[in-house]
């Protein structure tokens, strides 16, 4: 080793100790997020707030796999509620036909999601801002139609019915409310940190310098293509987990679940809780559960009070909640260092 190579291994030596420090901080994180979740139910008997949770790692899920594409890489889907709607039906139909473990069932709805995502990726990535947002669009309006005129399969615009079969598998019950609530929270967790490790990865700083400037990235060597066509696959996959775990929560699967408006509630949430940090799709999807579930109890008129929010994001804080948040407190950070 030459004494050029010898410094530069030892420049680097900081950098891979602070990834590891960072990999092992998230993982101590996430332990301790699941057994405080995990512990909610000895601590109360309300089960609509163990609703609440259950519906907060479907659309958690799927809200964060949405902000891969949109704040991390600057793809923005309109169409990305498709994988949220294909993992309930491939979940919900091999359950129901085929009467496979529950386990086997999570990985072949996830295998038939990166089929279909790979297949959709490959097209849709060659476009450009708003041809990408709506050919996604496309696609998503296509598999609801599939699903909607496809009745002797999927149920039409009924569903799913009869419920999903939830046979015992390594002694979980989910049809017991407390396990099917841990399994749910166990699956939002994982699924948060395995995109939190693909964000901090060197890929997700690929997808940055994608999402900044395509045409430099393609200049250094980086296939944008094939990246940006991995992060669809990926997100896909991830969306498709949060529709797996509203299936378990309704024990069906409805047409709604792939309809455009999931992929607009999905854009709504990033909106709220902001696209710059990681957190920020999961403080929106409280939000915006918070919301609906306050505001339809006082009033029929609730989209009106939704458009009011949109506003006020959108005009007054012009980003989302967290990322106000973030801002300020590097603001006051800034400020201290410089007194």
């Amino acid at each position: 080793m030459t004494e050029l190579e010898a410094g530069r291994a030892q420049a680097l030596v900081p950098v891979r100790s602070g990834a590891v420090l960072r990999r092992y901080r998230d993982v101590l994180i996430a332990l301790i997020a699941f057994a405080v979740l995990a512990s909610l139910p000895l601590f109360t008997g309300s089960k609509a707030l163990l609703d609440f949770v259950i519906r907060c790692s479907a659309y958690g899920l799927f809200a964060t796999s949405l902000n891969l594409l949109v704040g991390y890489t600057g793809l923005t889907s309109f169409g990305h509620g498709m994988f949220f709607g294909l993992g309930a039906y491939s979940f919900g139909l091999i359950m129901q036909k085929l009467g496979v473990p529950i386990p086997v069932a999570f990985v072949a709805a996830l295998a038939i999601t990166a089929v279909f995502a790979t297949v959709i990726g490959a097209i849709c990535v060659r476009l450009k801002e708003i041809y990408f947002a709506f050919v996604t669009l496309a696609f998503q309006m296509l598999i609801h139609s599939t699903i909607l005129s496809w009745a002797s399969f999927t149920g039409g615009d009924q569903g799913l019915r009869g419920g999903i079969p939830r046979p015992v598998f390594l002694g979980i019950d989910l049809s017991n409310h407390v396990h099917l609530y841990v399994t749910s929270c166990a699956l939002l967790i994982l699924g948060l940190l395995a995109m939190r490790q693909i964000a901090q990865s060197p890929f997700g700083y690929t997808l940055r310098m994608i999402r900044d400037n395509a045409a430099r990235a393609s200049f250094l060597g980086i296939d944008v293509w094939r990246a940006k066509l991995t992060v669809f696959v990926l997100a896909a996959l991830f969306a498709s987990m949060g529709g797996m775990v509203m299936a378990l929560f309704v024990s069906g699967a409805y047409p709604e679940f792939a309809y455009w408006t999931i992929s607009g509630e999905g854009i709504f949430i990033n909106m709220l809780g902001g696209v710059s940090t990681f957190l920020g799709p999961m403080v929106g999807t409280v939000l915006l559960l918070l919301l609906n579930d306050t505001v339809t109890r006082f009033t029929e008129y609730h989209g009106i009070v939704l458009g009011v929010v949109i506003l006020f994001f959108a005009l007054g804080l012009r980003k989302g909640l967290l990322d106000f948040v973030a801002e300020w407190l590097w603001d006051r950070r800034d400020a201290g260092k410089g007194r």
